[in-house]
């Protein structure tokens, strides 16, 4: 199967996905569950096309396959527990008092339909992998991609791992975390999606495939500019004390040595 064909056919399923979520969300009042999907959408698209491709499952796509299973599945557990019990978050919340009474179908376009483009555009480089040709290798990129997939994966399950235990602490209520790997940048978990997503896109650059680097870009920009640093650093700077000395000495996303 060609990768349009999978592209347009993980289109319809992506769609028919957050129909289906939409609804649930409808029936429970809580647009926030689009967030707990977010990893899991990706790899229900990745082993489904690759079943109603019938794919082989070379050792490069099972590979792919299951780093793209263990960033997805593990970002929706974490986004869930951090979530369960708790009100809808407050940017939806916003986005609903302001609707009124019309947000039952405005959360269809502004959120689910919204976050299925943007899943359906940077799954991109996954469904190129599947559809190349697996005799043709245009480098072993792959290994390449897999060592930038640890690294981030490291400081995003590492990032979320430490700072839900320091939250879990009563005494470090209203304090900032700035120590472990929170030492070496303000967003760690941020800047470890993003190196995971070019580290997908090293697979697909290895597979011939170097044009879906808009993937890895647009999910990058969206981690900087749109939902990621930007919105949380407006946020911190106006309630966390401090937050501007620590700014001052750590870097936003990229990791390295605080400054003195």
């Amino acid at each position: 199967m060609t990768f349009l064909s999978l592209w347009l056919y993980a289109g319809l399923i992506i769609l028919v996905l957050m129909i289906l979520l939409w609804l649930y969300s409808l029936a429970i009042k809580n647009s926030s569950i689009v967030d707990i999907f977010w990893g899991t959408g990706f790899v229900i698209t990745y082993w489904l096309m690759a079943w109603l491709g019938s794919i082989d499952l070379t050792p490069r796509i099972l590979l792919l396959g299951l780093l793209v299973t263990a960033w997805g599945l593990r970002l929706s557990a974490h986004i869930f527990s951090r979530n369960h019990g708790q009100p809808e978050d407050f940017r939806y919340a916003a986005w609903r008092a302001d609707a009124g009474s019309a947000w039952w179908w405005r959360s269809f376009f502004k959120v689910f339909l919204l976050q299925g483009i943007i899943l359906w555009i940077v799954a991109a480089p996954l469904l190129a992998v599947q559809a190349a040709d697996p005799s043709q290798t245009s480098c072993s990129c792959e290994y390449a991609g897999l060592g930038l997939w640890l690294v981030g994966f490291v400081f995003e399950a590492g990032g979320d791992w430490q700072l839900a235990r320091f939250k879990k602490n009563p005494a470090n209520k209203g304090k900032l975390l700035t120590t472990g790997l929170w030492s070496v940048s303000r967003h760690p978990n941020y800047f470890g999606d993003a190196a995971q997503w070019w580290g997908f896109w090293l697979f697909a650059f290895s597979a011939g495939a170097w044009w879906t680097v808009f993937s890895p870009l647009l999910m990058t920009y969206l981690l900087l500019k749109v939902s990621g640093v930007a919105m949380l650093e407006r946020t911190l700077t106006q309630t966390k004390p401090g937050y501007e000395d620590y700014t001052a000495r750590t870097n936003a996303f990229f990791p390295w040595f605080p400054k003195k």
